[in-house]
Parts: structure tokens; C-alpha cells; sequence
């Protein structure tokens, strides 16, 4: 999503030119780390204290969280700020938007139609949406389920075409789905199906369609039906026009560039993302959803096996993307499975390894500062991967504000 970050700075600093409310950031970085984790210190357990504490200091985030779940239980560590304003620290039970990992959730639902027989990954899109996907060279003939959930359809991100600034002259506004995917079908596709890899959000925004399509219900009571309530994931939600984030979170802000002073943008109405990234979630939540998801607890052997085969994305890091969910390198050796997710105000990042340890990091602020803020967060999840709860023990680097308790 970083493409899209640059891509909403300029506009960002038309709206804070023109007099949005705005709130000066000073003095974060202070980290506490809560939980009862235990074990032997180490270079890596500093490493990852230093890491939180460099996303809400160097890279410029107001507030952090690192949510780390594991056989043993559950930590929590927060750095920073959740109000700019009023001081107050992020709450460890903290919900918050989690953009575009959304579409993990709305892949499951897809599989599991899959596994349902209502779907098939390799039937054309018109199947299910008929005269839907049409104009610019794009056509729904053409393109697979499959190609959807692999961002392999060739289909133009929606979000490269939308002006960041008319979202900001009134947050509140409503978006319809058929409007947002029009925008994209209006401009010609980047390769012909099947034949590249790009990531695009119109992918996901048609698979919601789709689903809708099927069942004849939202996307949304899908998510909540299948995913949420078995899970008992309390503090997730799929909303649809609401602004609001419920229970305890954080601010959401945006910054035009690393010197320009932050918005507040915590209400939105998130029907501007839709099924490629409306959900609110917390870390907790995060991590027991991808716990399930890669222990084979939501899909069947079948169509989990299909979302876990991937194809490289050209990444350096050596990201590959599956149907929905991406896996990456660790550096202990071995893969974790995960998404990343951006929208104003949040970015999160969350992995999972098959042997039962899960780890998700949100910093509110999208867009950020600097790059670094995204490579830190992935280096964050990979630390607490690689070294689960032991990772959290003695944080207490000299200089650095951390405490634990």
C-alpha cells in the first residue's frame, strides 16, 4: 500500500492548506510493556522494545501496539500516545481500522463457498456477476475467482483514481461499491489476466459483490455469520456506513509529509473501502483470526491448501501472495503467515506461524511519515515470531522510556 501512501500526501496537504483541523505531535515514545512473559534477555528482546519505541519517536507515529499471542497467552506493549491532545496513553485493549487486512477475512468467505460448492476459484467472475465487469479492455469472461482473490485479474486499483481530497471535504459521505469499481473499470487493465501480479483493492471490492451474490446477504453479515461470532472476536466488526470505532481506541491521524502537522481523522465513513478494507478489529482479535484461519479451524484441508498457494509478487523481501494471505521469510528461517493493512488513520500489520504464535502491530497514524514506519512493523512482527513471548521479557534498553509491568 505504500504507492497509495504517496499518493494521498499531496492531497493531504491541499486539505490541511484549506484549514482542516489539525493537532501538533511533541514528546512521544514512551513504551510500557504489560503481560507476564518471562525468559532469557537477549539482543533481540532489546531489538524489538527498540523497534516500538523507534515507531513512535524516528518514524513519527503517535501511539503503537504490539499484540504477541502464543501457546502460553497473550502480551501486550504499547509506546506513544493515543490522543495527541490529551496525552493519554493507547489503551492495550485497543480497537482500530484495519484496512486491508480485511481481505483475508473476505477470502475465507469466499473459500468457504468454495468448500460449500456455491463457488468455484476457477470459474469466470461473469458467472456470478454478469455484465459487471465490462469496458476498457476489462471483462468478467476473462477473469477468474481465483485471479480476484490473487490480485492476478489485472484489474486497475480503484484507489490509484480517487482523489484523496474529495474523501476529506466530507468524510462522512457514502460510497457505493458499483461507483468505486466503475472508477476502475474506466481505465484500460495492467496485463491481461493471469499473465502478472498486481496488487489491486477493485479485486477485493468484486469479491464482497460476489458473495453478496451468492448468499443475498452483505458481505458484511457474511463476515460477521462465519468469522466474527464463532470466533467470538468481540472487538471486530464489518461496519458498512459507520464512522465510529467502538469500545477503547486511539486516534486516527494523517500526515501530509514527515513535516507537516497531523489531522485528526478518526471518524470516516469506511464505505469508501468497503470489502477491501472497512474493518475495525484489536490486536487480540487479529491474532486469534489468523490462529484459525492457518490451524484449519475456518477452512477445509482443500481450500486452505488453495489460499496457501502463492506466487511471488517481486518483492526483495521475499513477499509471496496466496488467495487473500500473504507469507513472507522469517529470519529464525521458516515462513509466517499474514496481511498488512492501511487506511486513514491506522496501518496494521499482522503474521502467524503454523506452530501456534500470532503477532499484530498497529501504529495511528496512515499516512505516515516515512517508509520505515511499514519496514519497522514488519520487523516487529518477525522479532516477536521468531522469539514469541521471551521476546517481551526485560525491556529495559538505556534510554529508551520502556517499562514493563
Amino acid at each position: 500500500m505504500t504507492k497509495q501512501r504517496h499518493a494521498l500526501r499531496g492531497a493531504l496537504t491541499l486539505a490541511v492548506a484549506a484549514g482542516v483541523a489539525v493537532s501538533a505531535l511533541t514528546g512521544t515514545g514512551t513504551a510500557q510493556a504489560r503481560g507476564t512473559a518471562s525468559g532469557p534477555g537477549g539482543a533481540d528482546r532489546a531489538r524489538l522494545s527498540q523497534l516500538l519505541h523507534r515507531l513512535t519517536t524516528v518514524d513519527g507515529g503517535p501511539g503503537a501496539l504490539l499484540h504477541l499471542r502464543d501457546r502460553r497467552g497473550d502480551t501486550v506493549l504499547t509506546s506513544g500516545v493515543a490522543d495527541v491532545n490529551s496525552r493519554a496513553p493507547v489503551p492495550r485493549d485497543s480497537s482500530f481500522r484495519i484496512g486491508s487486512m480485511t481481505k483475508p477475512f473476505v477470502a475465507t468467505v469466499v473459500l468457504q463457498l468454495v468448500g460449500e460448492h456455491r463457488v468455484s476459484l476457477d470459474a469466470p467472475v461473469e458467472r456470478y456477476l454478469p455484465g459487471v465487469v465490462r469496458g476498457e479492455g476489462n471483462d468478467g469472461r476473462n477473469i477468474t475467482v481465483r485471479q480476484l482473490l490473487q490480485h492476478t485479474s489485472g484489474l486497475s486499483d480503484y484507489l490509484s483514481h480517487l482523489n484523496p481530497q474529495d474523501i476529506l471535504k466530507d468524510p462522512l459521505a457514502h460510497h457505493d461499491t458499483r461507483d468505486l469499481v466503475g472508477i476502475a473499470l474506466a481505465h484500460p487493465p495492467t496485463f491481461a489476466p493471469g499473465t502478472g501480479w498486481h496488487y489491486s483493492n477493485t479485486n477485493y471490492l468484486l469479491a464482497g459483490m460476489l458473495i453478496e451474490k451468492v448468499t443475498r446477504n452483505t458481505w458484511n453479515e457474511e463476515v460477521r455469520r462465519r468469522i466474527i461470532t464463532p470466533l467470538g472476536l468481540r472487538a471486530t466488526s464489518a461496519p458498512a456506513d459507520d464512522p465510529a470505532i467502538p469500545g477503547p481506541h486511539p486516534r486516527g491521524y494523517v500526515r501530509p509529509g514527515p513535516d507537516a502537522p497531523l489531522m485528526d481523522l478518526t471518524a470516516f465513513n469506511p464505505s469508501v473501502a468497503g470489502s477491501a478494507g472497512a474493518m475495525i478489529s484489536s490486536g487480540g482479535d487479529v491474532d486469534r483470526f489468523l490462529d484459525a484461519l492457518v490451524d484449519g479451524r475456518l477452512l477445509r484441508r482443500a481450500q486452505l491448501q488453495e489460499m496457501m498457494r502463492t506466487r511471488p509478487t517481486g518483492d526483495s523481501g521475499g513477499r509471496a501472495y496466496g488467495l487473500g494471505l500473504e507469507s513472507r521469510p522469517l529470519p529464525c528461517g521458516g515462513l509466517y503467515w499474514g496481511h498488512g493493512g492501511d487506511v486513514f488513520g491506522y496501518e496494521t500489520v499482522g503474521g502467524a506461524t503454523v506452530n501456534g504464535s500470532q503477532a499484530t502491530v498497529m501504529v495511528n497514524v496512515d499516512p505516515g511519515g516515512t517508509d520505515a514506519q511499514s519496514d519497522d512493523m514488519r520487523t516487529a512482527v518477525q522479532t516477536a515470531l521468531c522469539h514469541g513471548r521471551s521476546a517481551l521479557a526485560g525491556l529495559r534498553p538505556p534510554g529508551s522510556g520502556v517499562t514493563e509491568d
